[in-house]
């Protein structure tokens, strides 16, 4: 069902919300639009939970990006969302990207996170960070000098192979088109966003909800860093790793991903 709500911090996010219980926000991450669809639709999940799934600015239906992105803003917008829909406390549910999304809102509104659940967070921190942002800096070249149709295929052929537009329409139908759509966002406004992310032990104190972090078993170096840190970060965070899964394992392990997310959230009951 898509929902219409005005008043989050000047923008209209379209937002999906089925089912009854206790609410579980999964915040969308870059680039993909409905990448946590799947995990969200898992049988595992369809008793106890409300579900509520939200499309960032600049993304499908909701309101274009204006201005330079920032983690701290997607983060007061997950959050107006929550008040908007008269929602105190919510389970909040963040992959790559949108991990980041998540950490930031629990960290600077902890009273609105019951539970958080973040999949492998950008590599942004860890040692082997300056080789990220090279990475990614090098893309937002490409766009600026070549356009952003040239930076989408440049990224996607390195993350996926050449052959990409038929294996991300088979793992989700639509979303190429949906990807082509919305790219200028991803290079525009996430990317500058996420290179500009501070986030820290500091910050980090401020989570003291339950925390489950979850990984791929072959998500690589920079992955395998990222859990180290952000382990470090939260001590007490629960750390499940899928197996035989890579960094894009809510697309490719979707029904693991619900079972380690379910079992987690009925531990930790509102």
């Amino acid at each position: 069902m898509g929902v219409w709500l005005d008043g989050v911090e000047g923008a209209r996010l379209e937002v999906s919300d089925w089912g009854s219980g206790e609410p579980v926000v999964f915040i969308q991450t870059a680039l993909t639009a409905d990448e946590l669809l799947p995990v969200a639709r898992e049988p595992v999940l369809a008793h106890g939970f409300r579900k509520i799934l939200y499309h960032r600015r600049g993304y499908a239906g909701s309101s274009p990006a204006d201005g330079p992105g920032s983690i701290v803003r997607e983060a007061i917008d997950a959050a107006a969302l929550l008040a908007a829909m008269a929602i105190e406390r919510a389970h909040v549910v963040g992959v790559s990207y949108s991990a980041a999304i998540a950490l930031q809102l629990a960290a600077d509104v902890p009273q609105a996170v019951h539970t958080l659940t973040v999949a492998e967070p950008p590599p942004v921190h860890i040692s082997r960070g300056p080789e990220f942002r090279a990475s990614n800096e090098q893309l937002v070249r490409t766009r600026r000098e070549q356009g952003v149709d040239a930076a989408l295929e440049e990224f996607l052929t390195l993350l996926v192979g050449p052959g990409w537009r038929e294996v991300v329409d088979a793992d989700l139908p639509g979303a190429v088109a949906q990807i082509e759509r919305d790219a200028a966002t991803f290079f525009d406004t996430d990317l500058p966003a996420l290179l500009d992310w501070r986030f820290g032990p500091d910050q980090a104190r401020q989570i003291r909800c339950p925390v489950l972090y979850l990984g791929g078993s072959d998500s690589g170096a920079w992955f395998a860093e990222v859990r180290e840190l952000v382990l470090r970060w939260l001590p007490h965070a629960e750390n499940v790793v899928i197996d035989g899964a890579g960094h894009s394992l809510e697309i490719t392990h979707p029904s693991e991903v619900a079972d380690a997310l379910a079992t987690f959230l009925r531990r930790h009951p509102m």
